[in-house]
C-alpha cells in the first residue's frame, strides 16, 4: 500500500477501508458496507447551550440587572459643505472624435 504523504494524516484504518473501496470500483463490484459506529453521535442540546449562555451573561452582569440603555449620539454636523457642481457643466458632454486612417503616400 502507498504511503500518502502531505499535509494530510490520515487514521490506518480510514486508509485501509479507502483502498478496498477503490479496489471494489476497479473490479466493477459493489463496495463493502460501512460499519455502523458502536455509539451514536452526540448531539449537543442548542437550546439548553443558549440558556445557559443567557444565564452566564446576567450573572457576570449582577443579579437581574437590566443593561443601561443610552441613546445614540447624534451625528456632528460640519461647519462647511461642499456646493454642488455648476448643472452648465453636468450637462456639458463631450464625444470624442474616433481617428481616422491616413492614406498612403505613393513611393
Amino acid at each position: 500500500m502507498a504511503v500518502v504523504k502531505g499535509p494530510y494524516v490520515l487514521d490506518a484504518q480510514y486508509i485501509k477501508a479507502l483502498a478496498e473501496i477503490i479496489e471494489a470500483k476497479r473490479e466493477h463490484r459493489e463496495p463493502p458496507a460501512a460499519a455502523e459506529p458502536s455509539q451514536p453521535a452526540r448531539v449537543p442540546d442548542l437550546m439548553a447551550a443558549l440558556n445557559e449562555s443567557v444565564v452566564q451573561a446576567k450573572a457576570s452582569r449582577g443579579d437581574g440587572e437590566h443593561a443601561d440603555v443610552h441613546e445614540p449620539p447624534q451625528p456632528k454636523k460640519t461647519a462647511a459643505q461642499k456646493a454642488p457642481a455648476n448643472k452648465a457643466s453636468e450637462q456639458k458632454t463631450t464625444t470624442k472624435k474616433t481617428a481616422t486612417r491616413k492614406p498612403r503616400r505613393s513611393a
